[in-house]
This record gives C-alpha cells, structure tokens and sequence, in this order.
C-alpha cells in the first residue's frame, strides 16, 4: 500500500460493518491512514488477532506503522492495541492526556512510547488530531488535509459529530471538509434529530460521508438518502484515496 508520490489513502481495517466480505467484522473501528510520508493507525479495534488478519488480507504491513492514534478509552477502540504492539513496539502512540496511568504502562512495557494529547496537534505532515473534545468519554478525532478539503476520521464521535467537523474547521481553517468518515455515535437518534444533523452537514459544507460503527443504521439510510451518489459505503476494506494536500 505505498501511495503515488501525492496520495492519500484512508483505508478501514476493523469495523461491525464490512465492504470486502473477505474481512472479519467484530463491534469496532480502526483506519490506517496512508501518506506518502506516513502510515498512521487511527484506534484498533477491539481483538488485535482480527485487527491484523485484516491488515494481512489488506496487504497492510504492521512494521510500517509507526504511528498510532487513539480516540477515546473504550475497548471497542483500545481493546487491539497490546496485540498490534506485540509485532511492532516501535512506534508511539498518541493518547488523551485524560487515559489512567495503567494504559501508559502498558504501552511502555511493550517498548513503545507515548504521548499525552490535550490541544490540537499536527503529528505528521497534513494530519493533525483535534486535541481532547467532550467529557465522558474524553475523545480526538483525526483530520487529514487533503487538496480536494479536510478528511475528519472518528473514532465514536461522543463529544457530538457536528462539533468535531467545527474543530476540524479550526485545527486547519479555510479548507471546505472533503469527507467526514467513522462512527458518528447516532444509533439511538430520532429521525427529527438525524434529519437536523443532516442540514448542518450541508451547512457546514461537507462534501461526502461514509458513516460507520456506532453510526446506526437509520443515520447511514437517511445520510444515504441525502447525499446519494456523495455518500460512501463505510466498513472493513473501504479504501478512500485522495490527492495529498500540495
């Protein structure tokens, strides 16, 4: 998966969702982002065995991550990564600064190395994580600048979907938001709601979504219904490339 020289490529390694049937699917999320400089683990799941039998059949080679992002403390999100760090410690992980000490020894005791995260943060070039948002749980999102606008990958989306595409609006002002992937934390939603959440998408000027995970399948429908030819399939095996950011 070695990108052209200016391309990105965000591909869903672990979801409840599957695009590529050949993949396992289990309640979670994880995404690898691929840059022609990088290649960045955002969450991993909850079982690090399907989280690397998915990278495997991916051709997503372990020993190339040299980053890791998580969004937030829940297992479905933490629960891969005492087993990714099993086959490659050499990384360092990015965590809220909010995470209990016993996750920083973990990561420690693998041989890897953390880093507390509280306020935005460019942590390679073109992606940067939002810095803590939202109180319980305390979550980041990641944003990927891209030519064609903002990427904003999340993990659960509990400090609300449509105040993490506002900060990403902040973290790199005066890009239009190309996509807005992940879970959008909208399973128990009413369609009042959804369809409210829907227009400030359009408000805020949000090209494409590819809602997964804990989105819901009512959200993915009516997201569908607006967006349609601009809405993506989210899940396991979904792969979205764009032009990095020049």
């Amino acid at each position: 998966h070695v990108p052209a020289r200016n391309e990105v490529a965000i591909v869903s390694v672990f979801d409840n969702y599957a695009v590529n049937p050949q993949l396992i699917t289990r309640w979670g999320f994880a995404a690898v982002v691929v840059t022609p400089s990088a290649e960045i683990l955002f969450d991993t799941g909850s079982d690090g065995r399907i989280l690397l039998s998915n990278m495997a059949k991916l051709k997503i080679n372990p020993a190339n991550i040299h980053k890791i992002v998580i969004s937030h403390i829940h297992r479905d999100h933490l629960g891969g990564l005492k087993d990714f760090l099993k086959v490659n410690s050499k990384v360092e992980v990015y965590i809220p600064a909010s995470f209990p000490d016993p996750v920083r020894q973990s990561i420690t005791a693998s041989g890897a190395r953390y880093r507390d995260i509280t306020c935005p943060l460019q942590i390679d070039k073109g992606v940067f994580t939002t810095g803590e948002m939202g109180t319980s749980p305390i979550e980041q999102s990641l944003v990927v600048n891209t030519n064609e606008g903002l990427v904003v990958i999340t993990g659960c989306a509990h400090p609300g979907i449509v105040r993490i595409v506002k900060r990403a609006n902040e973290v790199a002002p005066n890009r239009p938001v190309a996509l807005v992937m992940g879970g959008f934390h909208l399973r128990a939603a009413s369609d009042q709601q959804l369809h409210g959440l829907i227009q400030d998408f359009c408000r805020l000027g949000v090209k494409k979504v590819a809602p997964s995970h804990c989105s819901g399948d009512r959200a993915r429908v009516l997201f569908q219904e607006e967006y349609q030819e601009d809405y993506l399939s989210g899940g396991a095996g979904a792969i979205f490339k764009l032009e990095q950011a020049s």
